[in-house]
């Protein structure tokens, strides 16, 4: 049994989501988390730092979503929501799910607290440079890994989805209609009806 450690309206919400994806039998246990304006860590959360998401699988700790999305997908195959050791697509799917994390989210970071990329030493790039190689990818899509959903397009749709109304990120068709696709499906309806 999967123990998902949520608080509602955020980026945890993106894994009820997965969970329905791959069919996995899981329980959602709300916590409380600290924020920009006050609020206290709750002692059960097992995130190092007391932040959502993390998940328990039977008493085996993840937390970080690229890893939870990676130790998902492996532990509930069945339906193929991320390459397994062995698939042709397994390098791209690892290297999405990497650069979500070591690239996209500090670059989102940067430009929301408005500071500049050292470039000579950061691992990641401007917003602006970020962009269009997640356009790209989309663009000949429908995915990110082209045919076939995955793991990597609930953190991507969902953080453009969770951004759609803000000035950081530049518009985008294709962006728009990848977030349509992946949204569109029913494990994200599921999801949703379960958060409420």
């Amino acid at each position: 049994m999967i123990t998902l450690f949520h608080r509602p309206k955020t980026r945890s919400a993106r894994f009820i989501f997965l969970l329905e994806e791959v069919e996995a039998p899981y329980e959602i246990k709300l916590v409380t988390t600290s924020t920009g304006t006050g609020g206290e860590v709750d002692p059960a959360n097992p995130h190092p730092h007391g932040k959502v998401p993390a998940i328990s699988d039977d008493g085996v700790v993840v937390f970080e979503s690229p890893a939870i999305a990676l130790y998902l997908t492996d532990r509930f195959p069945r339906n193929r929501i991320g390459p397994l050791i062995g698939d042709r697509e397994r390098g791209a799917y690892l290297s999405w799910l990497a650069y979500y994390t070591g690239v996209f989210e500090p670059a989102i970071m940067s430009k929301f607290l408005k500071t500049e990329v050292p470039r000579a030493t950061a691992g990641w790039v401007p917003v602006e440079e970020a962009m269009p190689a997640i356009i790209k990818a989309v663009a000949s899509g429908p995915y990110i890994l082209g045919e076939r959903f995955s793991a990597a397009d609930v953190l991507y749709a969902t953080t453009f989805a969770l951004f759609a109304q803000s000035p950081m990120l530049e518009k985008s068709p294709v962006i728009d209609d990848y977030v349509k696709r992946v949204l569109a499906r029913p494990a994200h309806a599921r999801a949703l009806a379960r958060e409420a």
